[in-house]
Order: structure tokens, then sequence, then C-alpha cells
């Protein structure tokens, strides 16, 4: 299912909704309880749509947990590197405990904002990668759903009649008197 430049292409969730639709649409053969599935290979086209998506999701997820590693790991150089230069500052200007305290302080709040930074990005990371997952799981139960349900209908096998196959004739009941007239019986080359 390709799509032009000019539109957004459907999610995965959207092209498998697409294949159930498909697959609820299919009519059923004559005396049989299969399927005849006219657009097979629409069918195999959306869900090789989909399974090629489905990484795509995975690596957006990926992503955005190496850009928060990144992040973290920058932050922690950059605290790294105030603190360093906070400990040469105070050692150079021993005299001046009051401008020590003050380093060290603020180097302490930059710290403290970057791990609370840092914090804050890798949560709304897991959450973001929790909702795709969470996502992603809706769609297999309602595939795994549709899947069970059709075979299903496939195994299924029609009962016996109760009194026997000689007592019911193509849904009539024994005892039924239409079949006592010829006139009751349908004949194709009589109009």
């Amino acid at each position: 299912m390709s799509t032009d430049g000019r539109t957004e292409a459907p999610d995965t969730e959207a092209l498998l909704r697409r294949v159930i639709d498909i697959l609820n649409g299919c009519r059923t053969l004559p005396l049989s309880s299969s399927v005849r599935l006219d657009n097979r290979d629409e069918v195999i086209e959306l869900l090789e749509e989909a399974s090629q998506r489905l990484p795509e999701e995975l690596k957006q997820a990926r992503w955005l947990l190496r850009e928060r590693t990144e992040f973290l790991e920058k932050r922690q150089r950059e605290g790294d590197d105030i603190l360093e230069a906070a400990r040469v500052r105070a050692e150079g200007m021993v005299q001046r405990t009051e401008i020590v305290r003050e380093s060290e302080h603020a180097a302490r709040r930059t710290v403290d904002d970057a791990r609370d930074e840092a914090r804050r990005l890798r949560h709304e990371a897991e959450d973001y990668c929790d909702q795709k997952l969470a996502a992603f799981e809706i769609v297999l139960e309602r595939t795994i759903k549709t899947v069970q349900a059709g075979r299903e209908k496939l195994s299924v096998i029609p009962p016996p009649p109760a009194d026997g196959p000689e007592a019911r004739v193509a849904g009539v009941e024994a005892g039924d008197d239409t079949l006592a007239t010829e006139d009751s019986f349908f004949d194709q080359d009589r109009q």
C-alpha cells in the first residue's frame, strides 16, 4: 500500500485494522464455512507494510533512549566540570571562604538541576516506550483474537440432527406434510 508524498502514511495499527476489515468482509464459500479471499495480494501487502513499520517505531524508541543516555552523560560531564572548576577556584581563593561557599553551592545546584532534568527525561522516555509497547500489545491482542475467532469458525463441525439423517430432509421436519404432494418439489426445468 504505497502512498504519495502529499499524504501521511497510516500507522501500524491502521494497517492491521484494514486487514481485519478485509478478512471480516470476505464471503463464505457455498456449502462451506471457508471464506473466499478475493484480495489476497492487498492483505499480504498491508501485513508486510505493518511489519516494516514496527521496526521503525521500535527504532524511534531506541533513538529516544540513546538521546536520553547521551543527555545524561553530557549533564554529568557538565556537572563534573563545574565541580572541578569550583574546586580549583576554591583552592585559589582560600582566604575568601564566602566565594568558595557560593561556588560550591552553585555547583551543587547545577548538578541537582541536571539530575532532576535527567530524571524527568528518563521518565518521559520510559513513558513514551511504555505507550508504544501498550499500543502494540493492544494491536497484537486484537489480531490474536481475530485469528482465533477465524480458526474457531473454520473448525466448527455442525452437529448431526437429533433424530437421524432420515428424519430431516433439506430442512423439513419428520411428519411434515409439505412433501406429500408432487407440486411442492422444486423443479428447475419448470418455470
